[in-house]
């Protein structure tokens, strides 16, 4: 686990605690963990254990049998989405980077999921516009590069079922987004995604405290 907590409202010591006392990483997660953090501080776009401890009870809550995942990174994500799936389930993850994505690879096999994992090395708007507007799909993950955002999002509403869910990752960036002397442009566009989740009546929200900010928008 990494020692800096991805929530900037946590210190280590809560982190630890809290971490302990939900459904900690097991050994593969740990070490896919500890492989990431040797690629320095980009390690920090990995999401933290207890989000995806969340996600992965989430999930399983929901009965998930189809879900999409925007922005792979090493592969953790993706690892706690999978395992939750049934076998014959489906996790299709769009990332751009063959090398990242490569990673997790080793550790989706150790966990016996990567048969439920399509990777799709590819713009991701690319990807989700080629998929069917069949609307059969229960979740959507999105943490990839902010300014696509709002793309993002509406090209997953016509993929994610009535009932299912899109949570959206970074909405609080650090804290910044309440801050109004913070004014660059990635603060400002993540401000905008907030405020059309907030007032988009094709979904019902809500924004959650967890590691960096994590909306659930569930769809009507």
């Amino acid at each position: 686990m990494s020692d800096s907590p991805k929530s900037f409202a946590l210190g280590p010591e809560v982190h630890a605690y809290l971490v302990a006392h939900g459904s900690p990483p097991d050994a593969i997660k740990q070490s896919l963990m500890e492989e990431t953090s040797k690629l320095g501080g980009i390690s920090m776009m990995q999401i933290a254990p207890e989000q995806g401890a969340f996600m992965n009870l989430l999930a399983r809550l929901m009965g998930a049998r189809r879900m999409i995942e925007v922005g792979t990174f090493t592969g953790y994500s993706a690892l706690c989405l999978a395992e939750a799936l049934p076998d014959d389930g489906e996790l299709i993850c769009c990332d751009v980077s063959e090398e990242w994505t490569s990673i997790g690879v080793p550790f989706w096999e150790k966990a016996g999921v990567r048969e439920r994992i399509r990777l799709e090395i590819a713009p991701a708007l690319e990807t989700l516009r080629a998929l069917p507007r069949e609307r059969s799909f229960d979740l959507a993950f999105i943490d990839a590069d902010k300014p696509s955002y709002s793309d993002y999002y509406d090209e997953l509403l016509q993929l994610i079922r009535p009932g299912g869910v899109i949570l959206v990752d970074n909405v609080l960036w650090f804290g910044r987004v309440a801050d109004p002397d913070v004014v660059d442009e990635h603060t400002e566009i993540i401000r905008e995604f907030n405020t059309k989740l907030a007032c988009d009546e094709r979904v019902e929200c809500v924004m959650l405290p967890l590691a960096d900010g994590l909306t659930l928008a569930r769809v009507r």
